[in-house]
């Protein structure tokens, strides 16, 4: 397993927030320390029900005929089929690490226990990561091996577990965490997705998941058609999504160390040219979500992988885009955002 800190230790791959801040957050009040007190992993419970055995058993079965994510390829991926995602039945892993660039809640002073994995079911133009999730990078591991990465992030004091791009993993994510379970796991689960989300496969992951951490890229159909191959049902399928999450986690919840336990983190990346809709995305989040969900408005979109075949996206966000994004969350009320997008915002007035 050594290999996969290794690489981790040198690699953050994922778009940043910033350093953490180390002002602790406000001391929650009374009732909310006893609830964190008392707080623990969702798949503990359904592990001592029996219950998650029955879910990885369900879940392993759509290798049969794979429709994990919305695409529905319908590879039989036990017998080494691969379908849009290029994923193996075996999860693939690029690296594992403490992540310190996470948003806040989750970094806290040990680091966000990241688990990259390879291959997407969206497969953007623009992705910043595209080594990992279009060519493949990573090993074929385990669900034990998995396990032992979980077990290891959580001994170095990592503050919880960060699925990246699980989607087309999720069997596999569901039997390591009953493994590490059993191994004596007790972090929260952060299932850190594009969004684009199946509500059935959601449904399996009722109870396991404590934070859901999903993008909300576009809010026009022929934008994510356009730019994340083909996947015009993007907007629809992932706001539906989103409100199956934010009914299994409900809002972010934070302990005393304002370290997030369990809830609802949204991010949207603001694009050139207003390709991602972004008023349009803070608008449905304050008509169809409490106002006070954490959302992160991100600005450090910059041109990779094949984003220079696009001239409308082939350059970084102004000064002017950003501000205006900031301005329509403050236009529709959005009471939670980000902290480094508030100090990005407040730098650049």
């Amino acid at each position: 397993m050594k290999r996969f800190f290794l690489l981790g230790s040198s690699f953050l791959l994922l778009p940043v927030s910033g350093h953490p801040l180390q002002k602790k957050s406000p001391i929650p009040d009374r009732a909310a320390q006893e609830k964190a007190r008392s707080w623990v992993p969702a798949y503990e419970k359904l592990e001592k029900e029996g219950e998650l055995s029955r879910r990885v058993e369900r879940a392993y079965s759509i290798f049969e005929h794979c429709e994990l994510c919305p695409r529905r390829c319908g590879m039989n991926r036990k017998k080494g089929e691969r379908g849009f995602c290029q994923a193996p039945a075996q999860a693939m892993v690029f690296s594992a690490h403490p992540h310190f660039g996470e948003e806040e809640p989750l970094v806290g002073q040990g680091g966000s226990g990241t688990i990259f994995f390879s291959n997407c079911n969206l497969r953007c133009v623009f992705c910043q990561n595209w080594q990992i999730s279009q060519e493949g990078q990573g090993w074929e591991v385990s669900d034990e091996e998995v396990a032992e990465m979980m077990i290891k992030l959580q001994k170095i004091g990592c503050h919880n577990i960060n699925l990246v791009t699980p989607t087309h993993v999720m069997p596999n994510i569901l039997k390591a965490t009953q493994i590490a379970c059993r191994k004596g796991l007790r972090l929260p689960l952060v299932y850190n997705t594009s969004g684009y989300e199946r509500l059935e496969i959601l449904k399996i992951l009722d109870g396991v998941v404590d934070i859901y951490m999903p993008d909300l890229k576009y809010m026009d159909d022929e934008m994510a058609a356009k730019y994340s191959s083909g996947a015009q049902d993007y907007p629809e399928v992932t706001q539906k999504a989103i409100l199956e999450m934010h009914r299994q986690v409900g809002e972010l919840f934070i302990d005393h160390r304002g370290i997030a336990l369990r809830g609802l983190i949204i991010r949207h990346l603001v694009m050139p040219n207003r390709v991602a809709g972004t008023e349009k995305f803070v608008q449905w989040v304050a008509e169809n979500l409490p106002k006070s969900t954490y959302v992160n408005i991100m600005a450090q979109y910059h041109p990779e992988y094949k984003a220079f075949d696009y001239p409308e996206i082939a350059r970084r966000i102004t000064r002017e885009e950003f501000l205006e994004a900031m301005d329509a969350a403050k236009k529709y009320g959005l009471t939670n955002l980000d902290p480094h997008s508030l100090r990005n915002r407040d730098r650049l007035l």
